[in-house]
């Protein structure tokens, strides 16, 4: 059984974990082995902790994505929900992944905004948060991703498509 990394990306808020964490659900009712890489719980336990800035974001996601490819290469599908807000972060894993998905859950900045639980995007529109992607920092979304979640995180339409591309590997 092969490996395959699926990153699911957006803005923040967007639900990148609660599609994370059901695709994670999905894979293992299906009996394959499978883990959920998030950002926040990864960036938490690495130490020293990772700034924001431009250099400490590219060096961030280029840990992530090196930890992704090293358990894929295991045979895990490993689920990676972080924004990756360049598309670069996310490109530079889907050529070296044994198998590659790349989900956008695609909402808007005020959908984020609603339904933000951290304070992020009223941070950023006080100007508190200048490095938050799509709030002050660009994110740039993906040209063609194989999953669009327009339903936000639960989005069962997206999140059966996703299963269905990794049932034959």
């Amino acid at each position: 059984m092969s490996g395959a990394v699926v990153w699911v990306t957006g803005l923040p808020s967007s639900g990148k974990s609660t599609f994370g964490r059901a695709l994670v659900a999905r894979v293992r009712a299906a009996d394959r082995p499978a883990v959920l890489l998030d950002g926040d719980a990864v960036r938490a336990a690495l130490s020293p902790a990772p700034g924001y800035d431009p250099a400490a974001r590219a060096a961030f996601y280029e840990t992530l994505g090196n930890l992704a490819l090293l358990l894929a290469g295991e045979g895990l599908v490993v689920v990676v929900a972080a924004t990756a807000g360049r598309r670069v972060f996310r490109d530079r894993v889907r050529i070296r992944a044994p198998r590659f998905v790349e989900v956008w859950i695609d909402a808007s900045p005020e959908a984020c905004a609603a339904r933000d639980p951290k304070g992020l995007w009223a941070r950023a529109r006080a100007g508190g948060a200048p490095e938050l992607p799509g709030g002050g920092a660009p994110y740039e979304p993906p040209r063609a991703a194989e999953v669009v979640a327009r339903g936000g995180g639960e989005d069962r339409e997206a999140l059966a498509a996703a299963a269905a591309l990794l049932e034959d590997g």
